[in-house]
């Protein structure tokens, strides 16, 4: 499966973040267990938060429970990319999905401590 090419591009991830239906993140989850739209899921992740930083309204509790969400559902090989993504502005928007993806734990299991 690592030679197929992703389908969609940057917008429609985009898109997809911020529309958030069922379809949708079925969709998004087919896309980060392929690691060749690794690059392509996160160019849509930050056209995604430059939108939401450029919106009129911040709607942070929707923009928590998706870093929440992709979080959660985010294979191990992209939380370190996801949080550098989160990181990458101190805009609110990026705030609120950083909030959100801190809360999914999802670093921790990716990296659990070292017991020593």
């Amino acid at each position: 499966m690592s030679n197929i090419s992703p389908i969609g591009s940057r917008e429609t991830v985009a898109e997809s973040l911020a529309g958030f239906s069922p379809e949708n993140q079925a969709w998004l989850k087919l896309l980060m267990d392929n690691p060749t739209s690794d690059d392509l899921l996160l160019e849509g992740l930050h056209l995604y938060l430059d939108q939401a930083s450029e919106s009129k309204f911040l709607n942070s509790l929707k923009l928590g429970k998706c870093g929440e969400w992709v979080g959660n559902n985010a294979p191990a090989r992209l939380q370190i990319r996801l949080a550098e993504a989160a990181k990458s502005s101190q805009h609110p928007a990026y705030q609120a999905f950083k909030d959100g993806l801190t809360r999914s734990g999802g670093m921790e299991r990716a990296y659990p401590k070292a017991n020593i």
